[in-house]
């Protein structure tokens, strides 16, 4: 068996990268996100529809509240 180069070897990877698909190359990509700054621009959330960032903001906070409970209200035994 014949051991490939390492050109053969880039070339392969580059047609496989011809078979995958835009929206999957674009994951992780901010193109068309909008930027939600929370915490006084310590966590900024980006979010594909800019109606949706009151929402956002609210379920953000919530999440906040129950992810740590024990800051937000003292509990005396």
């Amino acid at each position: 068996m014949k051991k490939k180069t390492t050109l053969e070897y880039r070339m392969m990877l580059e047609n496989n990268r011809l078979k995958i698909s835009d929206s999957k190359l674009l994951m992780g990509s901010l193109i068309g996100k909008y930027p939600v700054i929370l915490d006084g621009g310590r966590t900024i959330i980006f979010i594909s529809d800019k109606s949706k960032e009151s929402e956002t903001r609210k379920k953000y906070e919530l999440l906040k509240g129950n992810r740590f409970p024990s800051h937000s209200t003292k509990h005396h035994s």
